[in-house]
């Protein structure tokens, strides 16, 4: 087992049995600010439980304390007395943190950083808000076997939650997947696609692999 699997499974026992155990896991975090659907920040992180306190350190040195609050489980308060809460929305992938002023989007799988974006300015490039009605990284491989890495998406939404998403491959090819009622499908390609715990993966011609949150498709 990988060493960011073999951290996720302590951190998701800890987490789901409320054990008093510590741990700490390498990560990708991608910071929202709120009521945006473009990440300010896609950086690397390091995430850390002990007895149902969480901690979050940013590869820039920030650092969010987080203490838990109630009964009710995914209640935290901040170092700055604020209210935070934890959602699920990534399934194994990862979890969400809703702070006042933004969203964190922590992944347990760090390994898609390695592959830097083209332009540090916008890494979602070659889209934008201008042209989106989002923007977002898809982490993706190439095959089952190949390195898993971020491949920039542009979000078109429509009404009843669907939309469709123009992803540019890890072999820098655009094509758009189609996020409709009742099905997906893909432009001029062959697309089968599972949900599990809030999140897409769809299977492009048999062989390329595209993880798309709901988050995404519905927007937050």
């Amino acid at each position: 087992m990988s060493g960011w699997l073999t951290g996720l499974a302590l951190l998701v026992a800890a987490i789901g049995n409320g054990q008093s155990f510590a741990d700490s896991v390498d990560a990708r975090c991608d910071v929202y600010p709120v009521g945006e659907d473009h990440a300010s920040a896609v950086v690397p992180c390091v995430f850390s439980q002990r007895q149902g306190a969480v901690s979050i350190t940013l590869d820039d040195g920030i650092r969010y304390e987080l203490l838990p609050v109630g009964t009710e489980p995914g209640n935290f308060q901040d170092s700055d007395g604020n209210r935070v809460y934890r959602q699920s929305g990534l399934g194994r992938a990862g979890q969400i943190f809703r702070f006042p002023d933004s969203s964190i989007y922590v992944y347990w799988d760090s390994s898609a950083l390695r592959t830097a974006p083209d332009d540090v300015d916008n890494p979602t490039a070659p889209y934008s808000t201008a042209d989106y009605d989002a923007t977002t990284l898809l982490r993706c491989q190439a095959s089952e076997s190949a390195e898993m890495v971020l491949c920039p998406a542009g979000i078109l939404r429509m009404e009843d939650r669907q939309a469709s998403v123009v992803v540019r491959s890890p072999a820098g090819e655009e094509f758009t997947i189609n996020f409709m009622t009742g099905y997906v499908n893909a432009t001029g390609r062959k697309a089968v696609a599972t949900m599990e715990a809030d999140t897409w993966t769809v299977v492009i011609d048999g062989v390329e692999i595209y993880q798309v949150p709901l988050a995404a498709i519905e927007g937050g």
